[in-house]
Parts: structure tokens; C-alpha cells; sequence
């Protein structure tokens, strides 16, 4: 439910539409991804617990399905998102296939450098994936410049941003706020899977904070259970508030119901979830974290907020609620941002040169 799973599914649909046969390979179906689309496949990866291990393995059966998958249907090219576990998987099925196995390619999100890159149990089988894989890419020139830092890796490392294709949504707007108990309160939407980098902790004080938080509504659309933060809910006493959307497919119908986008992440190699806000037409507050700044133009598209400065982002937030005209503009500003530099269309092509220019020296030797 993360940025890389949604980037992973969308490009595929992406890809799938302009002829490309796309295998998804994987422990469960992709959140948002449409398997009853032409040209998509997915092939589900086996688990079994041994008593044997302490731990089930994952790596392992993904590699064997890799292998499987690839010499029957002879694959080009393998397309990891995450170093760990997938591009490590992907390099031991190139190697259990030998001659003819299909190139791999490794886009980093975040999470292998920012967090497991200062592993010591990890960083070596990171650096050994990102050195062995034919093309490397990175989400943000943030993260590159860090995974160079982090990892001290001679490998080109090409930046793609990620990219969003908007989808129409299916429900009227007041509907939708209707059914979300919202008037005519200011409605901020959160998207996250909640992990400890996204700062919940922060946006819930934020929103305590707000000299107008009787006008705001927060709409958090949760990737993993918010049981955890229950208490601080009620301890900050804005549990009325707070509406939590659990696993939510429906997205284009929360952020068209939304009237602006609220992050508060300690750590974010892009940003995905401030990108769909944009194409929403939302003006943006966010931290100044990480790949951010390369996505929201501060002042002009949103504002960015130094990481933890709770009273910044509740001055930022009370200025909308007070006069959100004066900040329609910026919402449309970032829509053209986001519609300019991080299409579909534009991004896809990006991917599609970066396959073949990988795939060169294979279409040589045939």
C-alpha cells in the first residue's frame, strides 16, 4: 500500500497499455493494480513455514518463481522495486537461469537506504544487488545523492520521479463528504501506510494545535491498522475530528471530497501521496523532508514546513481555513506542476528508454 507498490502497479498498467507483456510477481496482488487488464499477469509467490526455520523465508521462494516465471514466458527484463528482498531474489534467479536469463533493474524508494542501508546486517547484500543489477534507478535526486553517500557504489544511479495518472472519481463530491459526516468544515486528507517515518504522532498534533481545529476535518486513509494511535486521539481530545478509512481502494473519491493536503513525514524519498493531492487541484503542507522539495515548490504550490515544527504547520493550516480562496490558486498551481513533470506519459517514457538502452547490448547479440 506504500509509494513503491503503487508506482510498481501504475507503471505496469502503464506499460500494459502500450503492448507490453507485464508479470507482476508477488506474495499478494498489488493494491491498486487491475489483473483483469490485456498484457497483465500476476503470479503469486508460495510461503511455507518449515519447522525447520524460526523465521519463513521469503526470498528464496520469490527467486524460484522468478526463474519459473522468466524461462516461461522468456522474460526481458526484471524489474525490481526494493533492493531487498526483490532485486536480491532477481539476482539469484538470474543465476539458477544462467545464459539468456533476462536483465535486471532496480529502482531504490527509500527504505533500503534511509532506513536498512545503515544495517549492518543488510547494507553488504544491498550494495551487492545495486552493483550487480544492469540499470539502478532512484525516485528522487534526494535519494540517489543519499544511496551514493550511504552505499559508496560506482553504479550509474538515474533519477525517474514518480508519477501518478489520475483517475476520475466515481462519486460526487458533497456525496462523499455527506457520507464522511464533513459540511462545511475544511476537509485535509493524510494518505500513508502509517509507518514511524510518516510522523503520525505529528500530524495528529498538528491538527490539536490549530487555533480553527473546530473547522477541520482530518481524513486519515490508512495502509495498516491506526489502533495504535487511538490513545493520543482521545488523549488530545480531537477524536471528532478524526476520520480513519482502513485500506481504502476508492482514493480518487476521498481526495476529490478533500480540500487540502496535510504530511508531516520525519523521513520521504518523494512523496507519492503529496503528488496525488496535486493532481487533486489541493494546495500541499508538508515537511521539508528528503525528495519533497523536488515535488512542492514552496509558497507557490504548498508550503514546506521544517520536520516536527507542530506550530508551523498549525500556522500554515489556520491561514487556509481562514480565507481557502486566497489559496485555491496554489492547488491549481500544483496541479500543472504535477500534470507538467510527473505525467504518466512522461515518466513511462522514461522508463521505456531506460529499458532499452539496457536491453541493448541482449538485442545486439540476437
Amino acid at each position: 500500500m506504500g509509494g513503491s507498490g503503487i508506482l510498481a502497479s501504475q507503471l505496469g498498467q502503464q506499460l500494459a497499455a502500450r503492448g507490453h507483456q507485464v508479470h507482476f510477481v508477488s506474495y499478494a496482488m498489488p493494491f491498486r493494480l487491475d489483473g483483469s487488464a490485456p498484457n497483465i499477469f500476476f503470479h503469486p509467490v508460495g510461503v511455507s513455514e518449515y519447522e525447520l526455520f524460526r523465521y519463513p523465508d521469503y526470498t528464496l521462494p520469490l527467486s524460484v518463481k522468478l526463474a519459473e516465471v522468466s524461462r516461461t514466458f522468456d522474460l526481458d527484463l526484471i524489474h525490481a522495486h526494493y533492493a531487498v528482498p526483490h532485486a536480491v531474489a532477481a539476482y539469484l534467479a538470474q543465476q539458477m537461469i544462467g545464459a539468456g536469463a533476462p536483465r535486471l533493474i532496480t529502482t531504490l524508494h527509500g527504505t533500503d537506504t534511509t532506513l536498512m542501508g545503515k544495517d549492518p546486517n543488510y547494507q553488504p547484500v544491498i550494495c551487492h544487488a545495486i552493483e550487480h543489477s544492469a540499470g539502478v534507478t532512484a525516485v528522487s535526486a534526494f535519494l540517489r545523492e543519499e544511496t551514493k553517500r550511504t552505499f559508496q557504489v560506482a553504479h550509474e544511479i538515474r533519477v525517474i520521479h514518480n508519477f501518478f495518472a489520475p483517475i476520475p472519481p466515481s462519486r460526487d463530491r458533497k456525496r462523499v463528504r455527506a457520507e464522511l459526516g464533513v459540511g462545511d468544515e475544511i476537509l485535509a486528507i493524510h494518505m500513508s501506510n502509517l509507518r514511524p517515518a510518516k510522523r503520525i504522532d505529528h500530524l495528529l498534533r498538528v491538527l490539536a494545535a490549530s487555533r480553527h481545529r473546530d473547522r477541520v476535518r482530518l481524513l486519515i486513509l490508512a495502509g495498516s491498522d491506526f489502533a495504535h494511535y487511538r490513545p493520543q486521539v482521545e488523549a488530545l481530545g480531537i477524536a471528532s475530528q478524526v476520520i480513519v478509512m482502513q485500506s481504502a481502494h476508492d482514493v480518487e473519491n476521498y481526495l476529490n471530497a478533500a480540500d487540502l493536503g496535510l504530511y508531516t513525514s520525519e523521513h520521504e524519498s518523494f512523496g507519492l501521496s503529496v503528488l496525488e493531492s496535486m493532481f487533486h487541484r489541493h494546495p500541499v503542507l508538508a515537511s521539508r523532508a528528503g525528495g519533497v522539495p523536488e515535488v512542492v515548490v514552496d509558497g507557490e504550490t504548498g508550503f514546506l514546513v521544517p520536520v516536527g515544527d507542530i506550530e508551523g504547520f498549525a500556522r500554515r493550516l489556520d491561514a487556509i481555513v481562514e480565507d481557502p480562496e486566497r489559496y485555491r490558486p496554489m492547488g491549481e498551481r500544483g496541479y500543472e506542476r504535477a500534470r507538467t513533470l510527473f505525467s504518466a506519459e512522461r515518466i513511462t517514457g522514461e522508463y521505456l528508454d531506460f529499458y532499452r538502452q539496457v536491453l541493448e547490448p541482449r538485442e545486439a547479440r540476437e
